[in-house]
Order: C-alpha cells, then sequence, then structure tokens
C-alpha cells in the first residue's frame, strides 16, 4: 500500500544493478500525495484533428454495408483498417446549411460551423467547432490551433462566388463569425511559426525578440488609424488587432517553450512541387505540434474543392476537380476512388504517428478525436448529404459503422465530439440532438 505522505517516485526512476538498469512501470507512488490521477501527467491532454478532403467521395466505395460491429472496409477506408477498432464511420449525415447557389464557394468554409453564411463579400458565418474547442483545450499552449492545407488560397475560381465573395471556399477554420483563419500551405512557412524562423536557437530567440517590437509598432499605428476610419472599416482592424495580440500571446508563450524532448528536423524548403511530398510534409508538421504540445487543436485541407492536382503517384493523370464530374460514368469513379484512397493512405500515415507518441499513459491519439471527412456527398451532383464521415481515436466508441436517420445534422456529430472533450454546448449550429452511439 502506498502511504500518503509528501514524497512520491519520480516518474523515470530506474532500478540499477551494477551497469544495467531497468525502467519501472507506472506506479500509484508516483503520484503526488493527495492527488487525484486525473490531474497528473498519467492523464493525457485531449486533442482534436479535422482532416478534410474535397468533394465527397465515392459512396459505394466508402461506406461499409452493414451497420453496427461486423462491417469490412471498402476501398477508400482499407489504408486505415490499423486504427479500424479506433474508427467510427457515420452515414446518413446531411449538412443542410451549406446549400446554396454557390457549388464550391461556401462548401469548406461551413463544414465546421453548420452555419449559413449571409450573401457579401465580407464574411459573416459561424465559430467552428475547432476553435470553440480550442478556447478550452489549447488555453495554455502556444498556439490555439494549427491550420494547414497543400494548394494556395484562391481568389477567383470555383473557390470564390459573386454573392459570397472568397472568405469561405480556402478555409474549414473561423474564430469567429466574421474572422476565417488563413490556412498555410507553405511548411517551411508552417515550421518558422511553429518552431521560429532560423536555423540555431540562438538565432530564433533574435527572430523572436525582432517580430515582438515589430509587433508593437504595427499595434500602435493600428489604433491612431482606426480614429479617422468607418464602422466598417473599424471592425475590419478590431479583426486585425485581435490577430496582432494573439500573434503576441504566441510570441510570449515561445520564449517560454521547452522543445528539449522533441527531434525536429530541418526546415522544409517551401512549397514541394511533389504533391505526395508536400501532403506529407504538412501532416509530420502537424504531428510534430501535437508531440511537442505547441496546440491541441489542428486543421487540414488535403486539397481545394477546385483542385486541379493531378494524381500520377497512383496512375491517375487526371485532373481532380474535372474528374470528379464523372456524370456516372464508371471508369471515372473507379479512377475518382483510387485518389480517395490515397488520401486515405497518406491521412493512415499520420494516425501511425499519433499512435506512436507517447501521451501520458496512453498515446496521443488515445487521447484524442481526429475528424477524417468531406462536406460533400455525391461530387458529380454537388450535393451536402451521405457526407463522408469518419472519427478516430480513443475518445470515441471505435469499431463501429454507425448509420443514424436519414438526413441527421453534421452538427449532431459536432455537438457530440464537444462532449467528448468536455468542452460544454447546449447545442451547436443546426443540431438536433447528440450521436448516441459515440
Amino acid at each position: 500500500m502506498h502511504l500518503i505522505t509528501k514524497k512520491h517516485l519520480d516518474r523515470r526512476a530506474l532500478l540499477r544493478f551494477g551497469g544495467t538498469s531497468i525502467a519501472l512501470p507506472f506506479l500509484s507512488a508516483m503520484v503526488p500525495a493527495a492527488t487525484a490521477l486525473a490531474a497528473t501527467a498519467a492523464v493525457g491532454k485531449p486533442r482534436l484533428g479535422f482532416v478534410y478532403f474535397p468533394h465527397g467521395a465515392v459512396w459505394e466505395h466508402w461506406a461499409p454495408t452493414a451497420a453496427g460491429r461486423d462491417f469490412e472496409l471498402k476501398s477508400i477506408l482499407a489504408p486505415l483498417a490499423k486504427h479500424k477498432q479506433r474508427m467510427a464511420i457515420i452515414s446518413n449525415l446531411g449538412n443542410k446549411p451549406s446549400e446554396s447557389s454557390a457549388v464550391h464557394a461556401i462548401t469548406s468554409g461551413t463544414w465546421l460551423s453548420c452555419v449559413h453564411p449571409r450573401e457579401s463579400h465580407s464574411p459573416l458565418g459561424g465559430i467552428t467547432i475547432d476553435q470553440l474547442a480550442a478556447k478550452t483545450l489549447s488555453a495554455d499552449t502556444t498556439f490555439a490551433s494549427i491550420e494547414a492545407c497543400t494548394e494556395p488560397p484562391s481568389s477567383g475560381g470555383t473557390n470564390c462566388d459573386r454573392n459570397f465573395g472568397c472568405s469561405y471556399g480556402s478555409t474549414i477554420s473561423f474564430k469567429s463569425p466574421t474572422q476565417p483563419l488563413p490556412m498555410e500551405n507553405d511548411p517551411k512557412k508552417l515550421f518558422y511559426r511553429l518552431f521560429g524562423a532560423g536555423d540555431t536557437a540562438e538565432e530564433r530567440v533574435v527572430a523572436a525578440d525582432e517580430y515582438a517590437s515589430l509587433l508593437d509598432l504595427v499595434s500602435d499605428q493600428a489604433k491612431s488609424l482606426k480614429a479617422s476610419l468607418g464602422a466598417e472599416d473599424r471592425s475590419m482592424v478590431d479583426n486585425y488587432l485581435d490577430s496582432v495580440r494573439e500573434i503576441e500571446k504566441q510570441v510570449k508563450k515561445k520564449e517560454s517553450q521547452d522543445l528539449s524532448k522533441v527531434k525536429l528536423p530541418e526546415a522544409p524548403a517551401g512549397v514541394n512541387p511533389d504533391f505526395d511530398k508536400q501532403l506529407n510534409t504538412q501532416f509530420d508538421l502537424l504531428a510534430l505540434a501535437f508531440q511537442a504540445d505547441l496546440t491541441r487543436v489542428v486543421n487540414m485541407m488535403m486539397a481545394n474543392e477546385g483542385s486541379a492536382q493531378s494524381y500520377n503517384m497512383v496512375g491517375v493523370s487526371d485532373a481532380f476537380h474535372p474528374l470528379s464530374h464523372h456524370q456516372e460514368n464508371a471508369a471515372k469513379m473507379e479512377k475518382l476512388a483510387k485518389i480517395q484512397a490515397y488520401h486515405s493512405t497518406v491521412f493512415a500515415k499520420f494516425l501511425d504517428k499519433l499512435a506512436a507518441m507517447q501521451d501520458g499513459e496512453k498515446s496521443v491519439l488515445d487521447n484524442s478525436i481526429i475528424t477524417y471527412g468531406s462536406n460533400m456527398g455525391n461530387s458529380n451532383q454537388h450535393n451536402h448529404y451521405l457526407l463522408p464521415t469518419a472519427l478516430f481515436g480513443g475518445r470515441i466508441k471505435g469499431g463501429q459503422h454507425i448509420v443514424p436517420p436519414e438526413h441527421t445534422p453534421l452538427a449532431n456529430v459536432h455537438l457530440t465530439i464537444l462532449d467528448r472533450v468536455n468542452v460544454q454546448a447546449e447545442s451547436f449550429g443546426d443540431s438536433t440532438g447528440r450521436i448516441s452511439e459515440l
């Protein structure tokens, strides 16, 4: 029996004999006296990830035939078989607030909000689940959340619309109804944001000091500017100043972060023309952000809704977006499903990394919920029903295919996720309830 005293064993304690040492397993004696286990490092921190792939999925290659626990994975999800027991596939989901004449322009931007935006080039939608959760989960980390993607934001084309503008087509994350968060597609810039600019720790400290001084200057100038602006422009400047203040907080937190236990790779060279390497590098950086506990919320867009990317690495030379308009042609649908299975293969590597990372007495994946899905169903019809959605991690009841009633709001899944990571919310978007099976 472990007596309650003021002393406790170091969790790194070893049994030593001569030149040999053996690590001890986790013992109750390693818990400080009168300290609940839940308040110690033995319990990892809850984390959320949202991974978006564009333009839906070929349903017959995505959804299992059987509901419940006795199901077989179809080809698109087959690369994730290793994580089946921590996987919950949810069918019959729709996102009615995403419906509009703007076929692509508001699709990605409403995936995590389930709020129909105002028709305006100035954004007005809804706060997304990642940002709502980040206020609680990442309160003591350097970054509230990290947003990554593979392609640059669009300033025209299918990701923009004459009624809704371009605010919703190149992001999945909104900090507030009027503040979309940019997704970073340059791995070098993302690396510098996470770990600081410079090749050495000393160079990064100098760069951080210079950056902090610049922020002070910009903040003072912006405050002076507000006095001469109209109401709408003042609102935009307020949003800008909020972003400046957030960066100031990040700079201060960076000064105290300890990265000694994280093996950092060399900074990436920049955007990689090899899409496979570009995609994998972005996922690797998000995994490092979790490992270093820089944030507990990450977002990833694997490609834009209107992406023209080809996938020669899996033998598909067609541009993605034209191929997605398959007109129910079986050959085109097979090619599209092959691309979607490739996306799952890359995503599976990300999950593998999280599963291998220790977080308390479990792994990062055990302590996480990672949502993998899209905000479109049939890409040929541009509809928002039968949304491909799968959740992974140890904070859900995995190993099952859940089939709720038809046209169940996607927002019900988001509300349930918030419950599972202890973020309180009575409702979310157009939710009608929770997914009890999760």
